[in-house]
Protein backbone atom coordinates (compact mmCIF):
# COMPACT_ATOMS: atom_id res chain seq x y z
CA UNK A 1 0.00 0.00 0.00
CA UNK A 2 2.87 2.34 0.73
CA UNK A 3 4.26 1.92 -2.79
CA UNK A 4 0.79 2.52 -4.29
CA UNK A 5 0.37 5.68 -2.22
CA UNK A 6 3.76 7.00 -3.34
CA UNK A 7 2.91 6.34 -6.99
CA UNK A 8 -0.46 8.05 -6.61
CA UNK A 9 1.17 11.06 -4.97
CA UNK A 10 3.63 11.29 -7.88
CA UNK A 11 0.68 11.21 -10.31
CA UNK A 12 -1.31 13.89 -8.50
CA UNK A 13 1.68 16.14 -7.79
CA UNK A 14 2.90 15.78 -11.37
CA UNK A 15 -0.61 16.40 -12.67
CA UNK A 16 -0.83 19.61 -10.67
CA UNK A 17 2.53 20.92 -11.86
CA UNK A 18 1.82 20.07 -15.50
CA UNK A 19 -1.70 21.53 -15.54
CA UNK A 20 -1.65 24.35 -12.99
CA UNK A 21 2.01 25.12 -13.71
CA UNK A 22 0.90 26.35 -17.11
CA UNK A 23 -1.54 28.96 -15.81
CA UNK A 24 0.92 29.99 -13.09
CA UNK A 25 3.57 30.48 -15.79
CA UNK A 26 1.23 32.51 -17.97
CA UNK A 27 0.38 34.68 -14.96
CA UNK A 28 4.09 35.29 -14.39
CA UNK A 29 4.44 36.48 -18.00
CA UNK A 30 1.20 38.49 -18.08
CA UNK A 31 2.80 41.97 -18.38
CA UNK A 32 4.97 40.76 -21.27
CA UNK A 33 2.34 38.74 -23.11
CA UNK A 34 -0.40 41.35 -22.76
CA UNK A 35 0.70 44.96 -23.24
CA UNK A 36 -2.69 46.56 -22.78
CA UNK A 37 -6.02 45.86 -21.12
CA UNK A 38 -7.53 44.13 -24.16
CA UNK A 39 -4.49 41.92 -24.70
CA UNK A 40 -4.28 40.99 -21.04
CA UNK A 41 -7.92 39.93 -21.07
CA UNK A 42 -7.10 37.55 -23.91
CA UNK A 43 -4.07 36.21 -22.05
CA UNK A 44 -6.16 35.51 -18.96
CA UNK A 45 -8.89 33.98 -21.13
CA UNK A 46 -6.33 31.45 -22.38
CA UNK A 47 -6.29 29.68 -19.00
CA UNK A 48 -9.54 30.90 -17.37
CA UNK A 49 -11.51 27.70 -18.15
CA UNK A 50 -8.81 25.50 -16.64
CA UNK A 51 -7.37 27.02 -13.48
CA UNK A 52 -10.01 25.90 -10.98
CA UNK A 53 -10.04 22.32 -12.31
CA UNK A 54 -6.24 22.33 -12.22
CA UNK A 55 -6.21 23.27 -8.54
CA UNK A 56 -8.22 20.16 -7.69
CA UNK A 57 -5.05 18.14 -8.32
CA UNK A 58 -3.33 20.12 -5.57
CA UNK A 59 -6.20 19.55 -3.15
CA UNK A 60 -6.04 15.83 -3.89
CA UNK A 61 -2.24 15.82 -3.38
CA UNK A 62 -2.53 17.57 -0.01
CA UNK A 63 -5.27 15.18 1.08
CA UNK A 64 -3.14 12.20 0.08
CA UNK A 65 -0.15 13.52 2.02
CA UNK A 66 -2.28 14.23 5.10
CA UNK A 67 -3.87 10.79 5.05
CA UNK A 68 -0.98 8.58 3.93
CA UNK A 69 2.19 10.48 4.88
CA UNK A 70 1.43 12.73 7.90
CA UNK A 71 5.11 12.75 8.80
CA UNK A 72 5.98 14.49 5.56
CA UNK A 73 3.24 17.04 6.09
CA UNK A 74 4.56 17.80 9.58
CA UNK A 75 8.18 18.12 8.43
CA UNK A 76 7.34 20.40 5.50
CA UNK A 77 5.11 22.72 7.50
CA UNK A 78 7.50 22.85 10.46
CA UNK A 79 10.73 23.34 8.52
CA UNK A 80 9.34 25.44 5.67
CA UNK A 81 6.65 27.47 7.39
CA UNK A 82 7.65 30.76 5.66
CA UNK A 83 7.59 29.04 2.26
CA UNK A 84 4.19 27.49 2.94
CA UNK A 85 2.89 30.88 4.09
CA UNK A 86 4.13 32.55 0.87
CA UNK A 87 2.54 29.75 -1.15
CA UNK A 88 -0.86 30.21 0.49
CA UNK A 89 -0.73 34.01 0.26
CA UNK A 90 0.31 33.85 -3.38
CA UNK A 91 -2.51 31.42 -4.14
CA UNK A 92 -5.10 33.70 -2.51
CA UNK A 93 -3.73 36.88 -4.10
CA UNK A 94 -3.60 35.39 -7.59
CA UNK A 95 -7.10 33.90 -7.43
CA UNK A 96 -8.45 37.11 -5.90
CA UNK A 97 -7.02 39.09 -8.82
CA UNK A 98 -8.56 36.69 -11.32
CA UNK A 99 -12.01 36.67 -9.75
CA UNK A 100 -12.25 40.39 -9.03
CA UNK A 101 -10.75 41.95 -12.20
CA UNK A 102 -14.03 41.68 -14.14
CA UNK A 103 -16.18 43.07 -11.34
CA UNK A 104 -15.37 46.73 -12.00
CA UNK A 105 -14.92 48.20 -15.48
CA UNK A 106 -12.15 50.66 -14.64
CA UNK A 107 -8.58 50.82 -15.88
CA UNK A 108 -7.09 51.29 -12.41
CA UNK A 109 -9.10 48.42 -10.97
CA UNK A 110 -8.16 46.00 -13.73
CA UNK A 111 -4.54 47.13 -13.55
CA UNK A 112 -4.44 46.41 -9.83
CA UNK A 113 -5.98 42.99 -10.35
CA UNK A 114 -3.50 42.22 -13.13
CA UNK A 115 -0.68 43.16 -10.75
CA UNK A 116 -2.17 40.78 -8.16
CA UNK A 117 -2.29 37.97 -10.72
CA UNK A 118 1.33 38.55 -11.69
CA UNK A 119 2.63 38.91 -8.13
CA UNK A 120 0.62 35.94 -6.91
CA UNK A 121 1.85 33.80 -9.79
CA UNK A 122 5.48 34.68 -9.04
CA UNK A 123 4.93 33.95 -5.35
CA UNK A 124 3.44 30.56 -6.20
CA UNK A 125 6.28 29.66 -8.58
CA UNK A 126 8.98 30.71 -6.11
CA UNK A 127 7.27 28.92 -3.22
CA UNK A 128 6.82 25.69 -5.16
CA UNK A 129 10.38 25.97 -6.42
CA UNK A 130 11.66 26.43 -2.87
CA UNK A 131 9.60 23.53 -1.57
CA UNK A 132 10.66 21.14 -4.33
CA UNK A 133 14.23 22.38 -4.10
CA UNK A 134 14.22 21.67 -0.37
CA UNK A 135 13.12 18.09 -0.98
CA UNK A 136 15.85 17.67 -3.60
CA UNK A 137 18.47 19.17 -1.30
CA UNK A 138 17.45 17.15 1.76
CA UNK A 139 17.54 13.98 -0.34
CA UNK A 140 21.19 14.76 -1.06
CA UNK A 141 21.99 15.06 2.62
CA UNK A 142 21.22 18.75 3.18
CA UNK A 143 18.52 20.29 5.30
CA UNK A 144 15.09 21.30 4.10
CA UNK A 145 15.70 25.01 4.68
CA UNK A 146 19.01 24.98 2.79
CA UNK A 147 17.32 23.72 -0.36
CA UNK A 148 15.00 26.71 -0.60
CA UNK A 149 17.75 28.58 -2.49
CA UNK A 150 16.78 26.46 -5.50
CA UNK A 151 13.46 28.27 -5.63
CA UNK A 152 14.49 30.81 -8.26
CA UNK A 153 15.93 28.44 -10.88
CA UNK A 154 13.01 26.05 -10.41
CA UNK A 155 10.57 28.96 -10.71
CA UNK A 156 11.98 29.59 -14.19
CA UNK A 157 10.48 26.23 -15.17
CA UNK A 158 7.01 27.62 -14.49
CA UNK A 159 7.65 30.61 -16.76
CA UNK A 160 9.00 28.33 -19.48
CA UNK A 161 5.98 26.05 -19.16
CA UNK A 162 3.65 29.04 -19.30
CA UNK A 163 5.36 30.25 -22.47
CA UNK A 164 4.72 26.88 -24.11
CA UNK A 165 1.07 27.00 -23.08
CA UNK A 166 0.73 30.57 -24.37
CA UNK A 167 2.24 29.58 -27.72
CA UNK A 168 -0.51 26.96 -28.07
CA UNK A 169 -3.52 28.87 -26.70
CA UNK A 170 -3.09 32.54 -27.56
CA UNK A 171 -4.13 34.14 -30.88
CA UNK A 172 -1.35 33.98 -33.46
CA UNK A 173 -0.30 37.61 -32.96
CA UNK A 174 0.15 37.34 -29.21
CA UNK A 175 1.59 33.84 -29.41
CA UNK A 176 4.33 35.23 -31.64
CA UNK A 177 5.84 36.98 -28.61
CA UNK A 178 6.96 33.64 -27.21
CA UNK A 179 8.06 32.22 -30.56
CA UNK A 180 11.72 32.69 -29.62
CA UNK A 181 11.35 30.72 -26.40
CA UNK A 182 12.63 27.18 -27.09
CA UNK A 183 10.47 24.19 -26.33
CA UNK A 184 6.81 23.33 -26.54
CA UNK A 185 4.02 22.76 -24.03
CA UNK A 186 4.44 18.98 -24.27
CA UNK A 187 8.20 19.24 -23.67
CA UNK A 188 7.94 21.57 -20.69
CA UNK A 189 5.04 19.48 -19.39
CA UNK A 190 7.22 16.37 -19.42
CA UNK A 191 9.90 18.22 -17.44
CA UNK A 192 7.34 19.48 -14.92
CA UNK A 193 6.01 15.93 -14.47
CA UNK A 194 9.50 14.60 -13.73
CA UNK A 195 10.35 17.24 -11.09
CA UNK A 196 8.20 15.84 -8.23
CA UNK A 197 9.39 12.31 -9.04
CA UNK A 198 13.03 13.36 -8.74
CA UNK A 199 12.28 15.38 -5.60
CA UNK A 200 10.67 12.38 -3.94
CA UNK A 201 13.19 9.68 -4.89
CA UNK A 202 15.19 9.93 -1.66
CA UNK A 203 12.37 10.82 0.72
CA UNK A 204 12.21 8.15 3.48
CA UNK A 205 8.58 7.31 2.80
CA UNK A 206 8.43 4.45 5.31
CA UNK A 207 9.34 6.84 8.11
CA UNK A 208 6.67 9.30 7.00
CA UNK A 209 3.82 6.83 6.39
CA UNK A 210 0.66 6.49 8.46
CA UNK A 211 -0.41 3.20 10.02
CA UNK A 212 -1.57 0.41 7.72
CA UNK A 213 -5.28 1.13 8.13
CA UNK A 214 -5.06 4.84 7.33
CA UNK A 215 -2.62 4.15 4.49
CA UNK A 216 -4.92 1.58 2.89
CA UNK A 217 -8.03 3.75 3.27
CA UNK A 218 -6.31 6.78 1.75
CA UNK A 219 -4.78 4.84 -1.14
CA UNK A 220 -8.01 3.06 -2.07
CA UNK A 221 -10.02 6.27 -1.86
CA UNK A 222 -7.51 8.02 -4.09
CA UNK A 223 -7.62 5.21 -6.66
CA UNK A 224 -11.39 5.72 -6.89
CA UNK A 225 -10.98 9.49 -7.24
CA UNK A 226 -8.29 9.41 -9.94
CA UNK A 227 -10.39 8.28 -12.95
CA UNK A 228 -13.16 10.73 -12.06
CA UNK A 229 -10.70 13.60 -11.86
CA UNK A 230 -8.95 12.54 -15.06
CA UNK A 231 -12.25 12.27 -16.95
CA UNK A 232 -13.24 15.77 -15.83
CA UNK A 233 -9.92 17.16 -17.00
CA UNK A 234 -10.21 15.49 -20.38
CA UNK A 235 -13.70 16.95 -20.82
CA UNK A 236 -12.59 20.48 -19.92
CA UNK A 237 -9.51 20.40 -22.14
CA UNK A 238 -11.44 18.93 -25.08
CA UNK A 239 -14.18 21.54 -24.72
CA UNK A 240 -11.73 24.46 -24.68
CA UNK A 241 -9.12 23.09 -27.09
CA UNK A 242 -7.63 25.40 -29.68
CA UNK A 243 -6.68 29.06 -29.58
CA UNK A 244 -8.66 31.57 -27.58
CA UNK A 245 -10.50 34.08 -29.75
CA UNK A 246 -12.32 36.36 -27.31
CA UNK A 247 -12.02 37.57 -23.70
CA UNK A 248 -13.56 35.55 -20.88
CA UNK A 249 -15.72 36.69 -17.98
CA UNK A 250 -12.59 37.41 -15.90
Amino acid sequence: MEFLAVVLLAVFAGGYLVLAGADVGVGMLLPWLGRGQDERRLVIASFAPFFLANEVWLVASVGLIAGAFPGLEHDLVEALYPVVAVLLIGWVVRDMGLWLRGRVDAVAWRGGCDAAVTAGSWALALAWGSLLGSLLWSGSGGGLNAGSVLGLPLAVLFAWHGAGFARWRLPVGLAGRVARVPGRYAVSGAVMAVVPVVAGVRVPWSEMAADDGALALTAVGTVVLLPVLAAGQVLVWWTFRGRVESPSYL
